[in-house]
């Protein structure tokens, strides 16, 4: 049964005060998953429901300036969706464009594209390689856009970069192979120097990372919600954070 709206607004702002600040994660990641069925639903079109989840972005990072969470890593366009039809592409092309110029021109949070950036069209690609500098000095959360991202490609190019460092220092392949750690591949990540993800979140009811932060997440918290991303309420992203608070994290031991 739906509530109504005042009884709604008083749950809300009861789960908001229930939280406490010492348990809630300080990096969340989020799969943005649903923009197309949520079209559907309503018979719209494909780009109307990636146009609703871009402005769901940006009011998601706006709750999570008020809860003071430190770091945001958003899932917007993997490599997959490279391959999508080239007129879907090309109008996701344009709206993921659109959301950084709103993020920069609101001063919303500090901007890191992650991802294989050679992989974008040209103009998105030097937009997202501007933005880290240009919003620098912006309070607020951090917030790693993943754009033309894979986790299984994240990897791959951390262990090109540990393999050209030890060419050019001089060093063998076979003394590299004697003392490669975990360390050397996480000072080489896209989100390199950064704490890895406390709490991963997935809309939409699937319930897969799809190698979205597949090192990164080794000891990530897991939630999934049934809400299409357009379609999340700050009421969910509460409960997601309430059900974590409740997690005893063991970190293997």
């Amino acid at each position: 049964m739906k509530l109504p709206r005042p009884l709604y607004s008083l749950y809300e702002s009861r789960l908001a005060s229930s939280l406490k600040e010492d348990t809630l994660p300080h990096h969340v990641g989020v799969l943005v998953d649903g923009n197309r069925r949520w079209a559907r639903q309503f018979g719209a079109s494909t780009a109307d429901g990636h146009k609703a989840g871009a402005q769901k972005i940006v009011e998601f990072l706006r709750w999570c300036a008020d809860l003071n969470i430190d770091v945001v890593t958003l899932y917007i366009l993997s490599t997959e969706n490279l391959k999508r039809p080239q007129e879907e592409l090309t109008a996701l092309i344009e709206i993921i464009s659109g959301l950084v110029t709103q993020l920069q021109d609101e001063a919303l949070c500090r901007i890191q594209p992650v991802g294989a950036l050679d992989s974008l069209p040209p103009r998105l690609r030097d937009q997202v390689e501007c933005i880290a500098e240009s919003t620098a000095n912006i309070p607020g959360p951090h917030l790693n856009i993943a754009v033309g991202y894979g986790g299984r490609q994240e990897i791959v190019d951390a262990v090109r970069e540990v393999i050209r460092d030890t060419r050019d220092r001089g060093d063998s392949v076979e003394a590299l192979a004697e003392t490669l750690s975990v360390d050397d591949i996480s000072a080489r990540l896209y989100t390199r120097g950064q704490p890895d993800p406390d709490l991963l979140i997935r809309t939409s009811g699937e319930q897969r990372l799809s190698g979205f932060l597949m090192w990164q997440s080794a000891y990530s918290e897991f939630y999934f919600c049934e809400a299409l991303w357009p379609d999340f309420r700050r009421v969910d992203f509460l409960r997601a954070l309430r059900n974590y608070a409740t997690r005893q994290r063991r970190f293997g031991n």
